[in-house]
């Protein structure tokens, strides 16, 4: 049996962010965050979510925890939910795990995503014994490929027509960063 994940203690944080791990509490937030029309265009969420959605989104997160498949997390801009970050996919077997974050409309360009994946990253290297994580981003999501290259992760390829939701295909890249690599090497190189 795997063992059974805990959110960190002391909450990851910042002078900027603060990520709380996943509740239902956090539905109404999450309900008005996937109405917004580029984390429609840019996620796996459906453009018809609603709160069924959410509570079975928040729960696959809660459950992560127990089963440790996940780690899920509210991201928190002056105490207001403002997105969310987490490890999407965690293979503690593997030391390896997938890192998926969305930030609302008022919190975008105020580097919120970027604190959020390095504290993650930080948390899934020093932490949980990772020694690889990916970010998998749609290739017209410049906004998210500044997010990878300030944190430190390399783009290793593009998966061709690998996106699909609703009848639409995209290409996605696949970024990564290896625990061996260095904080302050912007192009992820090992230090």
């Amino acid at each position: 049996m795997p063992r059974r994940l805990t959110p960190p203690d002391p909450q990851l944080a910042d002078d900027q962010i603060r990520l709380e791990a996943l509740a239902q509490e956090h539905a109404p937030a999450f309900l008005e965050l996937v109405q917004d029309d580029a984390v429609q265009r840019y996620t796996l969420v459906p453009s018809d979510a609603d709160e069924l959605f959410v509570t079975r989104w928040l729960k696959r997160y809660e459950d992560g925890w127990a089963d440790s498949s996940c780690a899920g997390f509210a991201l928190l801009v002056d105490g207001a939910v403002a997105g969310f970050a987490a490890i999407v996919q965690l293979d503690l077997g593997g030391r390896e795990g997938e890192i998926g974050y969305l930030v609302g409309p008022a919190a975008r360009g105020r580097g919120a995503a970027t604190a959020a994946v390095g504290l993650l990253t930080r948390w899934g290297f020093d932490e949980l014994g990772l020694e690889r994580l990916e970010l998998r981003i749609d290739v017209t999501n410049t906004g998210s490929e500044r997010v990878a290259q300030r944190s430190g992760y390399r783009v290793e390829g593009v998966l061709r027509s690998k996106y699909f939701k609703e009848g639409r295909r995209a290409d996605t890249g696949v970024w990564a960063r290896l625990s061996t690599e260095s904080d302050s090497d912007p192009l992820g190189s090992p230090g």
